[in-house]
């Protein structure tokens, strides 16, 4: 397949990756370019970004979730000849798994990809030296994949004095700059950015990044270098679609936002038909056979989420009849009996009672409680066949009094293992976030056990 595409990778985090791609793809739609986006790694906020500029979902690739094959086949699924597609990179260029491997990194994505790289440097406070920090990623560069490069946070007058020099040294073609803009920037809480939704104006601020970039790109040298991709040879994943056997809830509102868009189409892909509500606003269930509960920041909303007691009853009632349900890191939070949110200095910590599926206790850690890749092995197998694995991501700053103790977690850079998730034949409740695709028996088997519970 030919695909015009590029990815946004930079040497390190707070480079402004995600606003310059949120500006090229404005840009591209204002051109009427098929354009779609993918971000690179376990990160469900920058997705949203892009969903806001584009008005559709956008997926998320990672290398160390998915082989390089199935890692090309998502990359392809539901693309058609022509398509453009922009790839945002994940923290520098070259930092992988524990920090230090190739696999889970953006250079490995883009190899995986055959993607060419436009590097976004954050030039500020930087003179010549920007020359050798290039240089320096070159080299590093062993399948030759760095076709441009964009300056961020630099003015006009040094930029036309060091484009020409990063030019004839590197022989590296320079795409343009954005300006250092105090305005235009996209603020940050402990779980990486604040969601699209809770910014003042977000359409107008993005409107304006990229009216700002296209004063100061060449979009036209961006496109050719996309177009010079070379094809790709794959096909889209061999699962049939299956009939409808059964209708899966999916909790959706500002407490709950955090899905991989590639874990629900596997879901439909096997039958589930899915329907969204609100743990915050809706009083009561939607009909359904099963109940999938993502992560989010429930801590936020949780007087909210308490006071509304009729929902809360109704997950309860439905668990207890066993309505099969899956629960992940936020989701997984609002199960318990209750949660006592962060709390400002001096104050006392009160207790929100939550769903009570759980009769445990959630708690604001304050410090980074898990973070990084696992993978799941089941004591049980109630979700997955025996011997099998799943692989997952966490990053929270709360911690339960019962974590759960049905699976085993390894993580892959230093073989390090503990207990977690709470499972059994109708359920699935803990802190990692699941990938599906890395083993589809997962949704698969969710599936089933909504559509037996239809059937009862």
């Amino acid at each position: 397949m030919k695909m015009n595409r590029i990815m946004l990778a930079a040497p390190k985090s707070g480079s402004g990756k995600t606003t310059i791609t949120c500006a090229v793809l404005q840009l591209l739609k204002d051109r009427r370019v098929p354009v779609s986006s993918y971000k690179c790694g376990p990160d469900y906020i920058d997705p949203m970004f892009h969903q806001k500029v584009l008005g559709v979902p956008a997926k998320n690739l990672d290398t160390f979730f998915t082989d390089e094959e199935t890692t090309r086949k998502l990359f392809l699924a539901d693309r058609k000849e022509g398509d453009f597609a922009v790839l945002e990179g994940v923290m520098g260029l070259y930092d992988g798994l524990g920090g230090i491997r190739e696999e889970g990194s953006s250079y490995h994505l883009a190899k995986v990809t055959r993607t060419p790289i436009i590097l976004v440097v954050d030039a500020k406070g930087m003179g010549r030296s920007v020359v050798a920090l290039i240089a320096g990623f070159l080299q590093c560069d062993t399948n030759h994949l760095i076709r441009g490069v964009l300056l961020n946070r630099m003015s006009k007058g040094y930029y036309e004095i060091i484009k020409p020099l990063i030019e004839q040294e590197l022989s590296l073609k320079v795409v343009g700059y954005f300006p250092d803009q105090r305005g235009m920037h996209l603020e940050s809480r402990h779980l990486g950015l604040v969601l699209p939704d809770e910014l003042a104006d977000i359409r107008k601020q993005l409107r304006e990044t990229a009216d700002c970039l296209a004063e100061t790109i060449d979009l036209d040298a961006l496109t050719e270098i996309a177009a010079h991709a070379e094809e790709l040879d794959g096909e889209e994943t061999a699962i049939a679609q299956h009939p409808i056997c059964c209708t899966i809830a999916v909790a959706r509102d500002d407490a709950f936002c955090f899905y991989y868009e590639d874990n629900l189409r596997l879901l439909r892909q096997y039958g589930a038909e899915l329907t969204y509500f609100s743990p915050l606003h809706d009083e009561k269930l939607p009909d359904c056979d099963g109940v999938l509960f993502g992560g989010g920041y429930p801590e936020l909303y949780a007087k909210e989420l308490s006071a509304n007691t009729s929902m809360r009853d109704a997950i309860r009632t439905a668990f207890r009849r066993g309505m099969p349900m899956v629960a992940e890191c936020g989701g997984f939070m609002y199960l318990h009996s209750l949660l006592y949110p962060k709390m400002e200095a001096g104050s006392v910590a009160e207790g929100c009672a939550m769903a009570g599926v759980l009769d445990a206790e959630c708690r604001y850690a304050g410090k980074l409680v898990r973070f990084g890749y696992i993978e799941l092995e089941e004591v049980r197998g109630n979700f997955l066949p025996p011997y099998e694995k799943i692989k997952a991501h966490e990053f929270h700053y709360f911690d339960s009094s019962e974590n759960g103790r049905a699976c085993i977690a390894t993580k892959p850079a230093t073989g390090k293992k503990y207990s977690c998730i709470v499972s059994g034949e109708h359920y699935w409740l803990g802190f990692p976030h699941l990938y599906y695709p890395s083993n589809p028996h997962f949704a698969e088997s969710f599936v089933r056990k909504a559509s037996k519970y239809k059937i009862v």
